[in-house]
């Protein structure tokens, strides 16, 4: 008998090697598909991460006391910005040098917008080449998002594997995929709270070692969302009322469980409190001028609304209309906005295949409903509507200006790991068929994504087709592949990864009837 399981346990353990490090590849290849500065707002972020922890030779006091004096490299917008037909050639060179000109920027944050965590983190990794050290620090991303998932699916009962990989899969393509390995702090909003949501429900439903380190990456969790964004500490507190709502008992083994969580509303209510960021007060604190998507171009509006121009609804006209088109916001995640500062576009293939997956595992998430988790979901789901619609109407926009759909993000990827957290003794199954349709859907969709946000930047988007190489202006320079090559390996590392998880994903044996 031993014999027939050694194979079987060889397998498992090739799995629990091969799985981390394929997944690490999709990410870190996300990550060098686009140039320093390609991500949304990255000129604030890039100053804030150097000008934190008392700065740097890059960063000097500036003349009054919320601006600082940086490099020109770090000025808004870089050359490619909202310039779809224009390659990351444009930038090379520019980057700072010790000595170079240097200009005064208000653009960082210098008065506590942010929450100073994810910046002081980032700064340990700053360092005089600034796309090294950028690049550094979306490698640490990368490896971050795969440890906490491979700790958590370490740790978590055999049950709820299954919620930590479908809630991640259908959530991740392509903002989350673009947002995670990034110089942004949503990649660890995104992060925080997913992982936060998923360590506290283990947290309440194991014993022993596994019980406590679970309830350390709870910790982790919440420290990485609040400290990110403001915003991201109010959804973390509500990801920490869903669970306890999810397992509440009349048990004094529960209420003993229920300190840590008390201690997580704790900190995450700290990071408020003494944050000026927060997206139910404005939608970017990072001030200046806001990207607007319309239609399939992007154009710089200003960053404050001010008077109503003529023609546009206001009052409940407006709020029916943001009401009305809010899905569009919704379904930026999967691919309908652009990616970056919202010029990299996506062709319809990829929403359409990216949503698709949602919607299948969300409806099959519904078929599997508790009186607790319905009223979950429904706060969720509630949040999801108000809180962008008020935020567009009292600052007098219309869907599709200054509220992005990273903002959001977190938020659908908590609704998601909520739909498909199953109760006790009941299974969300899918067939061969199924399951094969909805990973190929991914698949699909984050290959085509990848392929078109490293032609964005290798050559501008009037250039196309497969071959990534031909006619390249832009890659790193010494890079061990060319454009193709990253494609190539991203695109199989990121379906690789889904073939290793078919068996945790297909699981239907007894094991998983309890969650202890």
């Amino acid at each position: 008998m031993s014999t027939d399981r050694r194979p079987t346990s060889i397998r498992t353990a090739a799995r629990w090697i091969l799985t981390p490090l394929i997944a690490f590849i999709a990410f870190v290849a996300w990550g060098f598909a686009s140039p320093v500065g390609a991500g949304p707002d990255d000129d604030f972020h890039l100053a804030s991460i150097w000008c934190a922890n008392g700065g740097s030779i890059y960063c000097e006091p500036g003349s009054e006391w919320d601006t600082r004096v940086v490099s020109v490299g770090f000025k808004k917008p870089f050359c490619f910005v909202a310039q779809a037909e224009e390659s990351a050639a444009c930038q090379v060179g520019s980057w700072p040098k010790p000595g170079g000109e240097t200009f005064e920027t208000d653009r960082g944050n210098f008065y506590g917008e942010y929450p100073p965590v994810y910046y002081a983190t980032m700064r340990l990794l700053a360092g005089p080449d600034v796309e090294v050290s950028a690049m550094t620090m979306r490698i640490l991303n990368a490896a971050l998002v795969v440890g906490l998932a491979t700790a958590l699916a370490a740790l978590l009962p055999v049950a709820r594997r299954r919620t930590l990989l479908w809630g991640w899969l259908v959530a991740l393509v392509p903002l989350g995929m673009f947002i995670i390995p990034s110089n942004n702090p949503s990649g660890w909003a995104l992060m925080g709270i997913g992982t936060a949501y998923l360590a506290l429900l283990g947290w309440f439903e194991t014993v022993g070692r596994r019980r406590w380190a679970l309830g350390a990456l709870y910790l982790v969790g919440v420290l990485m969302a609040a400290g990110a964004r403001g915003d991201a500490a109010v959804y973390v507190i509500g990801a920490t009322g869903i669970v306890m709502l999810l397992t509440i008992a009349k048990e004094r083994s529960w209420l003993l469980g229920a300190i840590l969580p008390a201690m997580g509303l704790i900190i995450a209510g700290v990071f408020f409190a003494t944050s000026g960021q927060a997206v139910l007060a404005t939608p970017d604190a990072s001030g200046g001028s806001e990207l607007s998507l319309s239609g399939q171009g992007v154009g710089l509006v200003d960053g404050s609304a001010g008077d109503d121009p003529v023609g546009r609804p206001t009052g409940f006209a407006l709020a029916a209309y943001n009401l009305l088109m809010l899905p569009f916001v919704w379904t930026g995640v999967w691919g309908t906005w652009g990616l970056g500062w919202l010029d990299t576009m996506m062709p319809a293939v990829v929403p359409w295949a990216a949503a698709a997956a949602f919607i299948v595992v969300a409806f099959a998430g519904l078929g599997l409903m508790t009186w607790r988790k319905a009223i979950s979901v429904a706060g969720v789901l509630a949040v999801l509507v108000v809180l962008p619609v008020y935020v567009l109407t009292v600052d007098h926009y219309m869907v599709g200006e200054h509220l992005q759909p990273r903002y959001l993000l977190p938020l659908i990827t908590l609704l998601a790991f909520v739909l498909v957290t199953e109760p006790g003794g009941r299974l969300l199954r899918f067939t061969r068929i199924q399951t094969f349709a909805i990973l190929g859907a991914l698949v699909i969709a984050n290959t085509i994504a990848l392929h078109m946000n490293i032609r964005r930047y290798v050559t501008g988007a009037d250039q196309q087709g497969p071959n990534l190489d031909a006619g390249a202006e832009w890659w790193w320079d010494g890079f061990v592949t060319g454009p193709s090559g990253l494609w190539i390996i991203g695109s199989l590392a990121f379906a690789g990864m889904l073939v290793l998880l078919w068996p945790e994903l297909r699981r239907t044996d007894e094991v998983l009837q309890t969650v202890r």
